[in-house]
């Protein structure tokens, strides 16, 4: 199998077994958001800026990797016209079962970022894209991918792993106990370290290839800010793990 054909069947069995990226919006917090009383994460815990987002109405909206019925739905309750790629079944799923509850469309498409996005030039308005590149080797064609399909002025806001997390063992987050960069693919270590813990595979992106490939791509940076895991060592220390970024496509 090819290392993202594991990651998505090991993201299907996390969500029979609960995980927390994996549950959909309540009909109650649809209503919420159709009301106006909503915010949406890129990173664990930190709400990402009404600002960033900008008016959302009658805007096109892809949420790249980003299934699962838990942060589509808010944009479509804001208004906008919501395309969902996943590579996982069952968040493609939930993404299809919450706009069938709800009311709305959703273009909701299993395929694989790591391949060219099934899309035209200058389609979207904004690209939502939540931490997941890190189950990808290469981040670099994706940024360029992003900035094809997007209209000139539109915004690309991603959630970015800065690679801390891959220093730690999930049993004791006080030592080190790997190295950067963590690529399991060069690594058998890396990787049996991540069969041990039933985490896919996974990979560690320099701010080079996280920040400077989306200004590489063509993208301006235009905010930041990090975020921690929101438990653990790590957090408790205040240590960041990860980043959050507003990038354009510059107007033509």
């Amino acid at each position: 199998m090819d290392y993202t054909d594991i990651n998505a069947s090991t993201i299907d069995r996390w969500i029979d077994e609960g995980w927390e990226w994996g549950i959909p919006i309540s009909h109650e917090d649809y209503l919420k958001a159709v009301a106006g009383e909503w915010e949406i994460v890129l990173t664990p815990t930190k709400p990402v800026p009404k600002s960033w987002l900008g008016q959302l109405r009658g805007k096109r909206v892809l949420g790249l990797a980003s299934g699962g019925g838990q942060q589509m739905p808010k944009f479509a309750a804001q208004g906008a016209e919501c395309y969902v790629l996943d590579y996982s079944k069952k968040q493609i799923e939930s993404e299809i079962a919450v706009a069938a509850r709800e009311g709305y469309t959703v273009h909701a498409l299993r395929a694989d970022m790591t391949k060219p996005l099934p899309y035209c030039d200058f389609f979207f308005d904004l690209i939502f894209h939540p931490v997941s590149n890190c189950y990808i080797k290469d981040v670099l064609p994706v940024w360029r991918e992003c900035f094809r399909i997007l209209k000139p002025g539109g915004r690309l806001v991603s959630g970015l792993d800065n690679g801390f997390n891959y220093l730690f063992s999930e049993e004791d987050e006080s030592h080190i106990v790997q190295y950067l960069p963590f690529d399991p693919l060069k690594n058998p270590d890396q990787m049996e370290s991540l069969l041990k813990d039933d985490a896919g595979v996974q990979f560690s992106h320099s701010i080079e290839e996280q920040i400077g490939g989306q200004l590489q791509a063509g993208f301006r940076l235009l905010d930041v800010y990090q975020d921690s895991n929101g438990s653990g060592f790590l957090h408790e220390h205040g240590v960041p793990t990860f980043w959050a970024t507003l990038a354009q496509k510059p107007e033509e």
